[in-house]
C-alpha cells in the first residue's frame, strides 16, 4: 500500500458526504498515487466506498455539525490534508495538530498562516468544495455527483418515496401535507411508501396511520445505507425536505420534489435539470429553529402533487 496520504475532513451527514462527491473524486483524480483517507461518521463507510473516490474512513463524528475534538490518525503525518468540513479555527486547527505537508483550507482571519480564497456565504455547497480545490490546482466538476446504481433490489420499485424527516425541525414539512400527498398519490393508484433516519419513527408512523399505507410501505427506523440506495434508486419519484434522501435522489438520477425553507435551493439544491424540482417560497430563515421554517409552510401538498406530475418518468437503468 501507498505510504502517501490524503486526508479529507468532512465529519458531517449523509447529504453533506454526497455534496462532497465532486470535491472527493476531484482528488482522487489529483492524487492517483496517494490513499485517500476521509474522517466521516463511522456509519457512512457504505457511502464512501460508493463514491468510489474513498480508500479508507477513518470514523470521526461530533454532535450537531460540530468539529470533532480529536482525529485518531497514525503513523507519519498527512501529505495533504483538506478541509471539507468547515471555513475556520475549530477544523483548520484540528488538521494541523496532525502537522500535514500541505493543508488545503478556505482563508479565516483567526488562522492568518492559511493562504485559503476567501469563504462565500451565498454559493451552493457543491460548487464551494470545488472552488477550494481549484485555488490549489486540483480540477473539480460539480456536476460530477452520480453514484453507481446498487446491486440490491429495491423493495419497493416503481413506488413513490415520501421521507418526512430531516436535520431539524425547521426544515420537516408537517407531516399531515405528507399524509395528504400519499392519500391523492395512492387515489391515483400509485404505490407510496414512508422512509425515515434514526429517531424519525414517531414521524414516520404519523404519515402512515393518517395516509393508512400498509406495513409493507413503511420503511422506519433508519435503512441500511444499501437497502436505502436500492429503494431510492428504484423509486418512480422522491419527495422531501431538504437532507440526505433529496441528495441521494440526485446521485441516483430519480426523480424528485425538493421543498425548500429556511434554506435556498441555491446553496443546498440538486442539479439544474427538469428531473428535480425545488420548490422555494423564501425568504431564508433560522436552520436551527425548533419549529417549521415559515417559507417551508408556505408550500401546499397542491404544489406538491403537481410538481410530481410535471416531473419526468425515471431513466431506464444502464445494463
Amino acid at each position: 500500500m501507498t505510504s502517501l496520504r490524503v486526508l479529507v475532513l468532512r465529519a458531517l451527514g449523509l447529504g453533506d458526504l454526497l455534496a462532497g462527491v465532486p470535491a472527493l473524486r476531484a482528488l482522487r483524480r489529483g492524487f492517483p498515487d496517494h490513499e485517500i483517507v476521509l474522517a466521516a461518521p463511522a456509519g457512512l463507510a457504505p457511502v464512501a466506498e460508493a463514491t468510489g473516490a474513498v480508500d479508507r474512513l477513518l470514523p470521526a463524528s461530533a454532535p450537531g455539525r460540530a468539529v470533532p475534538r480529536t482525529l485518531d490518525w497514525s503513523g507519519p503525518p498527512p501529505d495533504v490534508a483538506v478541509d471539507l468540513h468547515g471555513n475556520g479555527p475549530p477544523s483548520h486547527r484540528l488538521l494541523q495538530a496532525l502537522r500535514p505537508a500541505r493543508l488545503f483550507a478556505f482563508a479565516h482571519p483567526g488562522t492568518p498562516e492559511i493562504e485559503g480564497p476567501p469563504w462565500h456565504r451565498d454559493e451552493h455547497e457543491r460548487d464551494r468544495w470545488c472552488r477550494l480545490l481549484a485555488f490549489y490546482d486540483v480540477d473539480a466538476d460539480p456536476a460530477d455527483l452520480r453514484l453507481p446504481r446498487p446491486h440490491t433490489p429495491s423493495p419497493a420499485p416503481g413506488a413513490v418515496v415520501l421521507h418526512p424527516g430531516a436535520g431539524a425541525p425547521a426544515r420537516c414539512w408537517p407531516v399531515e401535507r405528507y399524509a395528504a400527498v400519499a392519500s391523492a398519490l395512492r387515489g391515483r393508484g400509485l404505490r407510496v411508501v414512508a422512509t425515515g433516519g434514526a429517531g424519525e419513527d414517531d414521524l414516520v408512523a404519523r404519515l402512515a396511520k393518517e395516509a393508512r399505507l400498509p406495513d409493507t410501505d413503511v420503511f422506519s427506523g433508519g435503512l441500511p445505507f444499501h437497502r436505502l440506495s436500492a429503494l431510492v434508486a428504484g423509486a418512480r419519484a422522491v419527495v422531501s425536505g431538504d437532507t440526505g434522501v433529496a441528495h441521494l435522489a440526485a446521485a441516483h438520477a430519480v426523480p424528485s420534489v425538493t421543498l425548500f425553507g429556511p434554506v435556498p435551493p441555491s446553496h443546498w439544491g440538486p442539479p439544474p435539470h427538469p428531473r428535480h424540482i425545488a420548490l422555494w417560497h423564501g425568504p431564508e430563515g433560522d436552520p436551527h429553529a425548533r419549529r417549521p421554517d415559515p417559507a417551508l409552510l408556505r408550500i401546499t401538498p397542491g404544489e406538491v402533487l403537481d410538481a410530481l406530475h410535471r416531473l419526468p418518468a425515471p431513466e431506464e437503468p444502464a445494463p
